[in-house]
């Protein structure tokens, strides 16, 4: 067995060593386990132990493992020796022969080498049809020594339900098996049913226990010659990848055609031709809408006067319904355009200064543009009529200036009426008002006047009118007193 593991090892070179991103590691496990088969140069001891009514051929036992590992290898601590033992083992290179769970014990656990034939180093990549032939096949053998597990037995049936038109083929695959395996000597077929079910047990584990086989993604993408991979265990080719729900397959690399590398090449480029900003200037940018906000945060900045939402007071809703603005209300204004689009109150004082300027119809345009979005569907047809006849229609009476593209998209949308049909329209309105009108609307007398206009607070006119009531009061009692006297000296 020695001889055909060296053998195995001499003829998966080259090529495999490229491809596998693990072979390293599999090739040091394998020169481990050479040296441990090797019994002429002290491996552990491979013997058939003699059972009830029966002989278990070619075993070892976990305790003769820890003490080779521990001797040949220089391991001091036995943990150590059990662990790496455990790493071998999960592997596949050496198993029990009756667990599932592949791990490695300090007792009389017996365990059986794997064939170099199912090594993971031939970068086996089994199918779910090699699976479902397997799991088929032991139903039909000796059901005392080879029945299925809870999970094996769970996993046939979704594979049944997943191959449901080829399980015909998968059948006669089995049977075929089975009569070859007939054919060998007894001794030789309960090896080799042992080690197959050990191959299974790494590339279809028991559940809970880690799969070996997955590799790293990054790794796999470094790899120089990702089809040459043995698709196979019993030499079955597939014309597609199939998906179970008991295993998901690796994708069949394939070679990229010209367009997808065009394509690719697209891609990059207007990736590259992106305009990036520095984190830095983000950063920046994120302070300053932080702090220009905070004022208007009520989580952060206590709100004068006080939320309606945690107090009896209503103010703040009175003064926002108020056709006069408060200070604050007005500084938001000048943050964005969007700002005063949004507030009722600014909406109107602007409406007053592009009317001063002659300009109003981009205004009114913008809005009817928004209350079509907000329109009954039977409603929309009439409405984008009306508002193609006031403003864009040839002689409208309020005609806007659109560019020659817009004014395109949007007759040929006036054929077809929908809400939006005025999108590209009110886009080019709003970004010429935003750096026209808006501009000059902030330099204007009367939003400097609104901004500077401070409304006292509640308390202070209160104290006002208490203080006009008493001097009120004291002026009549004065008065009063005046005449008293004047009538006296009369």
């Amino acid at each position: 067995m020695a001889q055909g593991s060296s053998e195995q090892i001499v003829s998966g070179g080259g090529e495999s060593e490229e491809t596998s991103p693990n072979m390293l590691v599999y090739r040091k496990i394998e020169n481990i386990i050479i040296r441990m088969q090797d019994e002429k140069a002290g491996g552990v001891p491979i013997r058939t132990v003699k059972s009830f009514l029966s002989k278990i051929p070619s075993v070892i036992t976990g305790a003769d493992i820890v003490q080779w590992l521990m001797k040949s290898l220089n391991i001091e601590d036995p943990g150590e020796a059990i662990h790496f033992g455990s790493l071998i083992s999960a592997q596949g290179y050496v198993f029990p022969i009756s667990d599932h769970v592949l791990t490695l014990k300090d007792d009389g656990t017996f365990y059986r080498f794997q064939a170099p034939y199912f090594w993971p180093s031939n970068c086996w990549e089994p199918e779910n049809t090699d699976y479902a032939i397997y799991l088929c096949k032991r139903t039909m053998q000796n059901k005392a020594r080879l029945e299925l597990a809870d999970y094996e037995a769970e996993n046939l049936a979704r594979l049944q339900r997943a191959f449901a038109r080829k399980w015909e083929f998968i059948f006669m695959q089995a049977e075929a098996q089975i009569k070859i395996d007939r054919k060998k000597d007894k001794t030789e077929r309960k090896i080799l049913d042992s080690q197959e079910r050990a191959f299974w047990d790494v590339h279809r584990p028991v559940p809970g226990c880690v799969n070996t086989t997955e590799m790293d993604i990054r790794k796999c993408r470094r790899m120089k010659n990702p089809n040459n991979v043995k698709k196979s265990v019993y030499g079955i080719s597939e014309d597609s990848q199939t998906h179970s729900p008991v295993h998901t397959v690796s994708q069949t690399a394939k070679k990229p055609a010209k367009d997808d590398l065009n394509k690719q090449i697209t891609f990059l480029n207007i990736q590259l031709e992106r305009h990036c900003l520095k984190m830095s200037k983000v950063a920046e940018s994120l302070v300053s809408y932080t702090e220009q906000y905070l004022d208007y945060d009520p989580l952060l900045t206590p709100q004068d006067p006080s939320n309606p939402w945690i107090s009896d007071d209503s103010t703040f809703w009175d003064m926002e319904a108020s056709k006069d603005p408060s200070q604050q209300r007005v500084r938001r204004w000048g943050f964005s355009f969007d700002e005063v689009l949004k507030d009722p109150a600014g909406r109107e004082q602007f409406m007053k200064f592009v009317e001063s300027e002659f300009s109003s119809e981009n205004l009114r345009f913008w809005l009817a543009a928004e209350d079509l979005k907000k329109r009954p569907l039977h409603e929309v047809p009439d409405k984008v009529q009306e508002t193609w006849q006031e403003f864009l229609a040839p002689g409208a009476p309020s005609a806007i200036n659109l560019d020659s593209h817009s004014y395109e998209i949007t007759s040929q949308n006036v054929k077809d009426p929908g809400r939006y049909i005025f999108e590209d329209a009110q886009e080019h309105i709003y970004k010429l008002m935003k750096s026209d009108s808006y501009a000059r609307f902030l330099r204007s007398n009367g939003y400097q006047e609104l901004l500077q206009a401070k409304r006292k607070p509640e308390n202070e006119q209160g104290r006002r009118t208490s203080l006009e009531k008493f001097t009120r009061s004291v002026g009549k009692s004065l008065t009063g007193k005046r005449l008293t006297g004047l009538m006296q000296s009369s």
